[in-house]
């Protein structure tokens, strides 16, 4: 049984969500915080950061979940009660179009299909990775993905 086999409706997680999870958390070749990414202007973007996956890893997602409205849904993921549900819509404003299609191709799968697999998926996978409601280092959730 994988880290996160219990962490998804259905159990095992597949290979092009768990592509998708490791781009979006960890990927060093993908990275990079968008937000401090300007692109009228391309000396300001981000290349990739070894720091952690396209919105500079878990905690890069989680801020740009509650900064788009979602904060409710993202600390029920890393508390330790129970989890809330997030839409697919809701998740790709969060995570931003330019975000979903890198994913969505870095995955091999539909962009809708990709944000229902995570819409799915994340809430269990976050809750793994932060055991007891506190957030990991970077190197721990890339040794968890790796794991899986």
């Amino acid at each position: 049984m994988g880290l996160f086999d219990d962490a998804v409706p259905g159990g095992k997680i597949g290979k092009p969500l768990m592509i998708a999870l490791g781009a979006l958390l960890v990927s060093k070749m993908l990275g990079g915080r968008r937000e401090q990414s300007d692109p009228a202007n391309p000396q300001t973007q981000t290349p990739g950061s070894e720091d952690g996956g396209l919105l500079g890893g878990l905690d890069g997602l989680l801020e740009n979940l509650k900064t788009a409205g979602q904060g409710d849904k993202a600390d029920s993921w890393v508390g330790t009660g129970e989890n809330k549900p997030i839409q697919p819509n809701d998740l790709g404003k969060a995570l931003g179009d330019q975000t979903v299609k890198e994913l969505a191709a870095k995955a091999g799968v539909s962009e809708e299909e990709l944000l229902k697999q995570l819409s799915t998926a994340l809430p269990g996978v976050v809750d793994k990775l932060t055991p007891n409601g506190n957030l990991p280092k970077k190197e721990q959730v890339a040794a968890a993905l790796n794991a899986a």
